[in-house]
């Protein structure tokens, strides 16, 4: 599943312990514990014990991404994950976040699955919503009661009306918000991690998947009815954001002959 793009990693900690820095912050883990990272690449400083027994699975970002509606609680909770990836969970969650991973690594090598994309796909996001479920039960109530992430609020309810479907240009959620341009894209930096064009982008592109998925819409008349300019922009912005063009994309998602 992992591509050429910024990979997740799905820990789940089985003995043992250990502590890093994340985004600059201290972070520890023990057994028991599930870690969430989507910018592995900020991990430093990082010590284990020497019985430290984790299971571990790496996945592509937008691949993962593109599994999602548009309004979904990862968006909110991906604001949380970042200031403190572990989730503490019991054994029974622990054990079905297992059979997830276990499911996916188990179905990987079968290429020859007419559907294959479609049956990953399925199988992340049922992983991804038992995520969602351990996540909430310990954080769902404090997702954005510090004063400081309020802005970030804001701009998540604001893009899950479906804003994206035809406007795109940060300038006009910091209008809509408020708030200059830059007060809004340093807020959400600081807060998330990610900037306002990578959330515009995540909820743009299921809305541009569900177009795609209607073969009786050509590429002109959904590029049309997303408020793209051209179809080729509307192109560009596929190639950007789904890895392919939406001719290759409707080609890559019909069943294998």
């Amino acid at each position: 599943m992992a591509k050429n793009h910024e990979e997740c990693i799905h820990m789940i900690c089985l003995a043992g312990d250990g502590h890093f820095l994340y985004n600059k912050r201290p972070v520890s883990f023990c057994s028991g514990n599930i870690l969430i990272m989507p910018r592995g690449s900020e991990i430093e400083e990082l010590w284990v014990s020497d019985d430290i027994e984790v299971e571990i699975l790496l996945a592509d970002e937008r691949f993962l991404h593109n599994q999602l509606p548009a309004n979904h609680y990862g968006i909110g909770g991906a604001i949380a994950l970042y200031q403190d990836p572990v989730i503490a969970v019991c054994e029974e969650d622990a054990a079905i976040f297992r059979q997830d991973i276990h499911r996916i690594k188990e179905r990987l090598d079968h290429t020859e699955h007419h559907f294959y994309d479609q049956l990953l796909g399925s199988m992340a996001l049922t992983m991804m919503y038992d995520l969602f479920e351990f996540h909430a039960k310990l954080h769902a109530s404090d997702l954005y009661t510090d004063r400081n992430t309020d802005i970030v609020k804001r701009l998540m309810l604001l893009l899950s009306t479906g804003t994206t479907k035809t406007r795109r240009e940060v300038g006009y959620y910091a209008n809509e918000l408020g708030v200059s341009m830059k007060y809004l894209s340093e807020t959400v930096k600081r807060q998330t991690g990610n900037t306002v064009m990578d959330f515009i982008v995540q909820y743009t592109k299921p809305i541009i998947i569900e177009y795609l998925n209607n073969p009786r819409l050509s590429v002109a008349q959904i590029a049309n009815a997303l408020n793209f300019t051209t179809s080729n922009y509307f192109t560009r912005y596929c190639i950007k954001h789904l890895g392919m063009s939406p001719t290759e994309y409707r080609a890559a998602h019909q069943p294998k002959n």
